[in-house]
């Protein structure tokens, strides 16, 4: 019997041993591939924007023309010529940003900046995409490494650069902005930047070193008359995507009755309207049987309604339903 017993239990502890060596192997195994992952190169986390711009995969970029201009400007100082791009969510930074890009594929630019792209930087993905210590700063090193390679050659966008200044604290006394600092000091690695004016005054501003490297550029809301323009600019693209004709009284009312929307700014909330609206008239022309959302609403018929062509038509009803929507939905969300 205790022969037996012995047996057993030396069986047990074999099994044992095993299972626990190929455990930690395949746990070991694991972490070496999160982080080769936290430190693979930089070129998935950067979108060219040059590229894309060539590619026809950039929107048209309309009323923005001085402040694209002044863009070019700031670039093409000799000193300090990372300009930060300061404005309210939704006014247009990124589109001026998108809008240079397409100049410098038109060939709309001085003779320094013809053969330069933009590169937008995802710092969003590049956050997440770390989860051990110093992941965040070897990923980061690495881009900027890479873009140094051809120096001057390259303008990097990021988008929300305040976040640089966030990461201090949570990675260890070194922030993002500590590893930027250096290429932006020698020239190599020219910047532009988005934020808004409240994370400017909390995150950068308080920066000196980072603060002092960088040339402020206000973009203000447009105003009415200028958001109108930047939705005639855009209505072909609404028009082809959802197979839809925009009355230009339509587009006049979403400018008009996004003034409603006080949290939100132009061009941004016009053109969601606008979107929102030509989905709802699409989706009710293939579905007419069927109402919005199982609700009965005064434009219920609209997407019965054919413009000059085949295509259904949004009109100022749509906007405004789209409108009473978003109003509703607020009261909710209150």
């Amino acid at each position: 019997m205790n022969e037996t017993w012995t047996f057993f239990l030396g069986y047990f502890a074999l099994f044992l041993v095993i299972g626990l060596t190929v455990y930690f192997f395949w746990r070991r195994q694991g972490v070496h591939k999160e982080m080769d992952r936290g430190s693979s190169g930089g070129s998935d986390l950067l979108r060219d924007l040059t590229s894309a711009a060539r590619a026809g995969k950039i929107d048209p970029v309309v009323g923005r023309e001085e402040e694209i201009k002044r863009l070019v400007h700031i670039i093409s100082r000799r000193t300090k010529n990372n300009p930060l791009l300061i404005g309210e969510p939704g006014v247009g930074k990124t589109a001026i940003v998108e809008g240079l890009a397409k100049r410098i594929v038109d060939g709309d630019v001085p003779h320094s900046m013809k053969d330069k792209r933009i590169l937008e930087l995802n710092l969003s993905d590049l956050i997440s995409g770390t989860k051990y210590r110093g992941d965040f700063e070897q990923r980061l090193r690495q881009v900027t490494s890479e873009l140094e390679r051809s120096p001057r050659s390259t303008i990097l966008f990021i988008d929300e650069i305040h976040m640089l200044e966030q990461t201090k604290g949570t990675e260890g006394a070194l922030s993002a902005s500590d590893i930027l600092k250096p290429a932006l000091a020698r020239g190599d690695l020219p910047i532009i930047g988005a934020t808004t004016w409240q994370e400017y005054e909390k995150f950068i501003r308080t920066d000196p070193a980072l603060d002092r490297r960088l040339q402020p550029m206000y973009i203000a809301e447009p105003t009415p008359e200028v958001a109108a323009v930047v939705l005639h600019g855009v209505k072909k693209l609404y028009e082809a995507f959802h197979n839809v004709t925009i009355e230009d009284a339509a587009l006049e009312a979403a400018v008009r009755l996004s003034q409603k929307l006080k949290k939100r700014y132009l061009p941004d909330k016009a053109i969601d309207i606008i979107d929102e609206a030509c989905a709802k008239v699409a989706v009710e022309a293939t579905e007419p049987h069927r109402t919005h959302f199982g609700v009965l609403h005064q434009a219920a018929n609209i997407a019965k309604i054919r413009c000059a062509g085949k295509e259904p038509c949004v009109t100022v009803q749509d906007v405004e339903a789209v409108i009473e929507e978003w109003k509703a939905l607020a009261k909710v969300e209150q």
